[in-house]
């Protein structure tokens, strides 16, 4: 049995496992270390171990990165920037984050279809000008 199914089991990672799963550079990690946003223990020897609690907030903020917010964002609604947040001022701010994130991609989409009417207009026109050349 390796040395990462067996930790895996007792809730304890060391960087690469997390690197490898999370598909991401182990700098990453010691990044989101350095920002405070997950707190790993140290062996004698100095190696990080992340437990299970690390993992979940690695799985947080690059879940919250993946749809666009800062990693202040991130902090604030893990509860990093107020440590004594209960979980119903946690969920709130939450969904108020994903009220304002929804806005802001539906204000994306409008966006993109109106570029993408002119790119059809333009395409349009473009095809009958090249067609009329060709006759």
């Amino acid at each position: 049995m390796n040395k990462h199914k067996k930790d895996a089991r007792n809730g304890a990672y060391i960087i690469s496992d997390l690197a490898t799963e999370f598909d991401i550079s182990s700098r990453t990690i010691r990044f989101y270390e350095e920002k405070g946003l997950i707190f790993p223990q140290r062996t004698k020897g100095n190696q990080r171990i992340y437990g299970r609690r690390d993992r979940a907030r690695l799985k947080l903020i690059l879940r919250g990165k993946r749809i666009g917010y800062s990693l202040d964002e991130i902090a604030e609604m893990i509860g990093m920037t107020d440590l004594n947040m209960s979980e119903v001022e946690q969920i709130e701010k939450n969904l108020d984050y994903a009220k304002k994130k929804l806005a802001e991609i539906r204000d994306r989409i409008k966006d993109l279809e109106l570029l993408e009417e002119d790119l059809l207009s333009v395409k349009a026109k473009l095809d009958k000008r090249l067609d009329q050349l060709k006759r």
